[in-house]
């Protein structure tokens, strides 16, 4: 590996490419310390250090920022708007067959345009993700505003309008950032964005921990990543393969296909989708009890706080719950993957079958049914990577750990498919590749 970073670097393209990569990297760090005009930084400050209620919900938030809350930057709200956007439609058109049709019709294009209703709904998902954590946050400190004229009162309306643009175009600047790392860099550039902002808060949380339970708790910890890592590595790399026979075709005084191959079946073909889907399915109505949190009925403020005590995962029943949600949402996501891929389709325009098995409905009952069970352990995988903070919390006296479970199955994927790039890259200038 070492002497593939090495040759890589010796490539002229290659070695723009990564330093190109790196300089957007520093720019969005950067970017993610500057605050919003007029917050309240002390307000701040105490509110995600009494480590209580909804106080955890946006310690974990600012982890997986990069410190973008902590600052109350203009990134807060970081790329997760548009990662939410792109789920959304993606979900959608299996029900509007129209659009899908469309959208695989025009190819390039369809693509094109795809991205462009992604960009449109990211604008409004990103308005309300920044009202709603100021709301959120305010909520949490007991009432002090973190930003004092945010509101709708008279005098108010225009600073308000003002921080919600201010924090909607960090959201697309960040992922403008990340699209020229795709076109320009190396790597997928929001994986990067993201990845940057998780371990950049590592020294910090290291340190924390070693406050709370010194050189043990450091020592546990490290064990901890390191196992969850090699867990993550062996079941993303997981797959089942089907065997698939090609026939052969003649033509004219030429035989052609033939042969064998295989299908390379996922045990966790839906990656990190099902865990950022059910965070925003169960963070659903804590950010609809913000907007009644200042009501003036005291049965509704209570109601809401109630829902947001018990949404922010500080509640003893939020971990079965959250689990729960993963694996449902594993198989829903799973089940979406595999009708859009189509396989007995293309197998069947391909001239291929699996062998035993007759092509058309058996074959499609016969993957379905593969994926389905395959996917229980990948689904059961996804489970307790997001619940396992919840398991170590029961354990060690901090509840703060070096990266969380999920924070490190985006930093496992982020590396592995950069790499993979970077491998594609040498071997195509006949250098030996670095992964095996």
């Amino acid at each position: 590996m070492i002497d593939g970073l090495r040759n890589a670097l010796k490539l002229p393209d290659l070695r723009r490419k990564l330093l190109y990569t790196i300089l957007l990297l520093v720019i969005f760090r950067l970017a993610s310390n500057i605050p919003v005009p007029g917050v309240n930084r002390a307000v701040l400050q105490d509110m995600l250090s009494s480590g209580e209620g909804v106080s955890q919900l946006f310690n974990l938030l600012d982890l997986l920022s990069g410190g973008a809350i902590a600052n109350f930057s203009v990134l807060a709200a970081g790329v997760y708007p548009y990662v939410t956007a792109s789920i959304v439609l993606q979900l959608l058109l299996p029900i509007f067959p129209k659009f899908e049709q469309m959208i695989k019709e025009d190819g390039e294009a369809g693509q094109r345009k795809m991205n462009q209703w992604t960009f449109y709904l990211t604008v409004p998902l990103a308005m309300l993700q920044a009202f709603g954590q100021i709301r959120g946050i305010t909520y949490a400190s007991g009432g002090q505003e973190i930003l004092p004229n945010f509101g709708f009162g008279p005098g108010q309306v225009l600073p308000t309008i003002t921080i919600l643009i201010t924090m909607t175009a960090g959201t697309m600047f960040a992922v403008w950032l990340g699209e020229l790392i795709t076109e320009q860099g190396i790597g997928n550039g929001l994986s990067l964005i993201i990845f940057g902002g998780i371990v950049s808060r590592v020294p910090q949380n290291l340190g924390q921990i070693w406050a709370t339970d010194h050189i043990v708790g450091v020592l546990i910890f490290l064990v901890i990543t390191t196992l969850t890592m090699l867990f993550i590595i062996y079941v993303q790399e997981g797959e089942r393969r089907i065997k698939v026979q090609y026939g052969k075709r003649v033509r004219g005084m030429k035989v052609y296909g033939g042969g064998s191959t295989y299908i390379p079946l996922k045990v966790n073909t839906a990656g990190m989708i099902p865990l950022i889907f059910a965070q925003s399915i169960l963070l659903f109505p804590a950010v609809l009890a913000q907007f009644f949190v200042g009501s003036s009925s005291q049965g509704i403020r209570d109601f809401a706080g109630v829902l947001m005590n018990f949404f922010s995962g500080s509640n003893p029943w939020y971990a079965p719950l959250y689990f729960l949600t993963v694996v449902g949402f594993t198989y829903f996501y799973t089940d979406v993957m595999v009708q859009q891929q189509n396989l007995p389709e293309m197998l069947q325009k391909q001239g291929g079958f699996i062998p035993g098995v007759r092509p058309g409905q058996k074959t499609r009952d016969y993957i379905n049914n593969l994926y389905r069970r395959i996917t229980l352990a990948g689904a059961l995988f996804l489970g307790l990577i997001a619940v396992l903070p919840y398991i170590v919390g029961m354990f060690m006296r901090t509840n703060v750990m070096l990266v969380t479970s999920s924070g490190l199955l985006i930093v496992v994927g982020t590396v592995v498919d950069t790499m993979r790039q970077m491998e594609a890259q040498l071997l195509m200038r006949h250098y030996e590749g670095f992964l095996q």
